[in-house]
């Protein structure tokens, strides 16, 4: 008997360990889910996060990804929520997003705050993408800064930016509007922060460290690539903006 009951016990240890682990791990991946890499959550429209502090507004950025949005589905399911809309308008030397038009249109028609972004190619010529960019783009008085999407190592840091000034002085000098820089969180603190400070930016990071998005020269915060919204097929990203519109 006295061998029976230190048998039981081993057993009654080990389940008991077997369960604390388990819990472990389960609360290790939710607040990996949650917390670490929210990421990989998806985000519907209804559920957004709350604005962080020292943030004013919601808006998206899309382009021909997202295929043909039913802009009225959208419109009547926004109620103000989404106060502001990118949209790519090129690439590089020669591609212009098949899009663009009709968001653009649609977007002047119901007064939403919008604005257009190149994806910039630092092995190709910055005059040559400036051009490109300036070919589709024409701007509005009520258009928000053209943004510069700028995802691409170059040959050295002092390269990728000297090519970057070229396309944002061009598209300046043309439009009469100071582009802003969209960039990962990444380049932005190791390439970018000590350098161009002549310009803003936006900065994606998936992350829920708002303590990274104090520095005023980051305007917008690309927080997420996984949202859903009415009238939109698929994923979109979702941003935060310090601008009160």
């Amino acid at each position: 008997m006295p061998k029976k009951r230190r048998k039981s016990k081993r057993k009654t240890n080990k389940f008991n360990l077997f369960v604390l682990i388990a819990v472990i791990s389960i609360g290790a991946y939710f607040a990996y889910i949650h917390f670490i890499s929210p990421s990989r959550r998806i985000i519907q429209f209804e559920h957004l996060p709350a604005l962080p502090e020292g943030f004013n507004a919601y808006g998206i950025d899309i382009s021909h990804h997202q295929g043909a949005i039913d802009w009225d589905v959208f419109f009547a399911s926004n109620d103000s929520i989404i106060e502001f809309v990118y949209c790519k308008v090129s690439e590089g030397e020669n591609f212009a997003d098949r899009q663009w038009k009709k968001h653009r249109q649609r977007l002047i028609d119901e007064k939403m705050p919008h604005g257009g972004y190149h994806f910039f190619l630092p092995s190709v010529d910055a005059q040559k993408q400036a051009n490109n960019f300036l070919k589709h783009y024409t701007a509005e008085q009520s258009d928000l800064p053209p943004a510069l999407d700028v995802e691409v190592e170059g040959a050295s840091n002092e390269v990728l930016i000297t090519s970057m000034l070229i396309w944002l002085k061009e598209v300046e000098r043309v439009t009469g509007k100071r582009p802003i820089i969209y960039t990962s969180y990444n380049f932005y603190s190791e390439k970018f922060k000590d350098k161009l400070d002549e310009y803003v930016f936006w900065v994606a990071n998936y992350s829920t460290r708002s303590d990274r998005f104090t520095d005023d020269r980051i305007i917008h915060w690309q927080f997420s690539e996984k949202g859903q919204i009415p009238g939109i097929t698929g994923y979109v990203d979702l941003n935060y903006s310090k601008i009160d519109f």
